[in-house]
């Protein structure tokens, strides 16, 4: 079970990553549009590194949904491999079972 402090943390991650998002997407246009003055652009990028660091989504780290492991994360499914391994050997998860020979 990983800590509560880090999954809250990452929690709150996401509702900055949500709050910011839009902002951050216009902001990276005007920097990106070379047709755009160089002034413009520079005060642009200004205006974007004042954004909060977490409300950039590549800080976003993928949890556990039952646990909050952060390793060894299967997308799909949205928990880790253990409690995949878990689940499936209790069936609980659809047409999934443990081999074993």
């Amino acid at each position: 079970m990983a800590k509560v402090s880090m999954v809250q943390r990452e929690l709150k991650r996401q509702r900055l990553v949500a709050k910011y998002a839009t902002k951050r997407a216009a902001l990276k246009e005007i920097v990106n549009d070379q047709s755009k003055p160089m002034e413009e652009r520079f005060k642009a990028s200004l205006n974007l590194a004042k954004l909060p660091r977490d409300s950039s989504a590549t800080r976003l780290h993928n949890r556990c949904q039952l646990t909050g492991r952060p390793r060894s994360y299967y997308r799909k499914l949205k928990m880790s491999r253990i409690m995949l391994r878990d689940l499936a050997s209790d069936g609980l998860i659809p047409g999934m079972v443990k081999s074993s020979w």
